[in-house]
């Protein structure tokens, strides 16, 4: 079975909790608890947001991180590349059967459909902001 994959949704969610905020730093361990993950894990994340420099960070026993730019700045898409979640949807890597034409043929049947689902998905994360997300969450209370 295949194995799902947090990271995106995990960065999501720390950043969601940053936009809400205000603009205030806000301390790994508070974002551990929003996630209710272990704050090792959270903190590799919020090391990748940074490096995509969506996050500023300070070190420490004080160390917090808050958002670095606006969140109507900050589309989805950045968040899903920055988080280094793999591609949604990919081609299976069991070897090819040389005696079944399905086997022989499929890989490269599937890829082009697959690299426009991949490009979908993105297309659509582009469209929404980190602000689009924060405004939902306002809403439902």
């Amino acid at each position: 079975m295949s194995q799902v994959n947090v990271q995106f949704s995990v960065a999501s969610h720390v950043m969601a909790a940053l936009g809400l905020s205000g603009g205030e730093p806000v301390r790994s361990a508070v974002l551990a608890g929003s996630v209710n993950a272990d704050p090792t894990f959270v903190r590799r994340v919020v090391s990748k947001l940074a490096k995509a420099g969506l996050v500023t960070t300070t070190r420490g026993k004080g160390g917090a991180c808050a958002l670095a730019r606006a969140p109507e700045a900050i589309t989805l898409l950045d968040i899903y590349r920055a988080s280094e979640a793999p591609a949604a949807f990919a081609v299976h890597a069991y070897p090819v059967e040389e005696r079944c034409r399905v086997s022989r043929n499929i890989k490269g049947c599937l890829g082009d459909v697959l690299r426009d689902a991949q490009d979908g998905f993105e297309g659509s994360l582009a469209r929404r902001t980190l602000a689009d997300v924060v405004a939902a969450i306002r809403r439902a209370g």
